[in-house]
């Protein structure tokens, strides 16, 4: 698929259904432009060696799909979704926020990002959105899985404008490997690192043990961006 937010009609009914799981909160909270002055930003972390190179056919917002196959990644069914805000807690409509992750086997669509042999051939391992006029995103992925080095984390770029203005990661909250990640430490003030942290829950009434996670990501935009 092209990389846009236009569904084929088999996955509008999850990105419907699913836009609002975990960002409700958020969007509730920023629901009045203005109303937070100098909200903390989310801090900065490397892209990594490991972004995809080249980049996969497939870009939409379904990693557990690739075009229109039937047979799902393999790992923790995950509703990652959040709202792209500036410091002063205004929604940036159109901001195209990109992710991308190890599969379910702790590696990365990057040639050189673990054994080609373990990988997960359904797994997308990349994705984009366009956020919504309320600045909110939406993914199905699988929860980030460790490997040698690193504690689970899913990479997250957003550009306003095609300008890449954030990159950072997100990790799960109260993994036991998180204070041990070199990366992580490099963030010192713990306000900030909670920033990254994010909670992932049982999905409601899911039947197949789906999780939902919110990362509301806030940038520092001026008036003239």
């Amino acid at each position: 698929m092209k990389p846009s937010i236009i569904l084929p009609p088999r996955r509008q009914f999850i990105h419907r259904s699913m836009l609002g799981v975990g960002a409700l909160a958020g969007s509730l909270l920023y629901s009045r432009p203005g109303l937070f002055a100098d909200l903390l930003l989310t801090p900065s972390m490397t892209e990594g060696p490991f972004y995809p190179n080249p980049l996969p056919l497939d870009t939409d917002n379904d990693l557990l799909i690739l075009n229109d196959a039937i047979t799902p990644a393999v790992g923790e069914i995950t509703h990652l979704s959040g709202t792209v805000m500036d410091r002063k807690g205004n929604p940036i409509p159109n901001a195209r926020v990109e992710i991308w992750q190890v599969d379910g086997k702790g590696v990365y669509l990057h040639p050189k990002g673990g054994d080609r042999n373990l990988q997960d051939k359904n797994f997308q391992g990349f994705g984009r959105f366009m956020t919504n006029l309320k600045g909110q995103y939406y993914f199905r992925t699988v929860k980030p899985v460790s490997y040698p080095g690193r504690t689970p984390h899913i990479h997250v770029a957003v550009y306003v404008k095609n300008k890449r203005v954030l990159t950072t990661q997100c990790l799960i909250k109260g993994h036991p490997q998180n204070q041990k990640d070199g990366l992580f430490k490099r963030v010192k003030n713990p306000k900030l690192q909670n920033k990254l942290l994010v909670d992932f829950q049982p999905l409601p009434d899911s039947k197949i043990k789906e999780l939902t996670a919110t990362f509301d990501i806030v940038v520092g935009l001026t008036p003239a961006d």
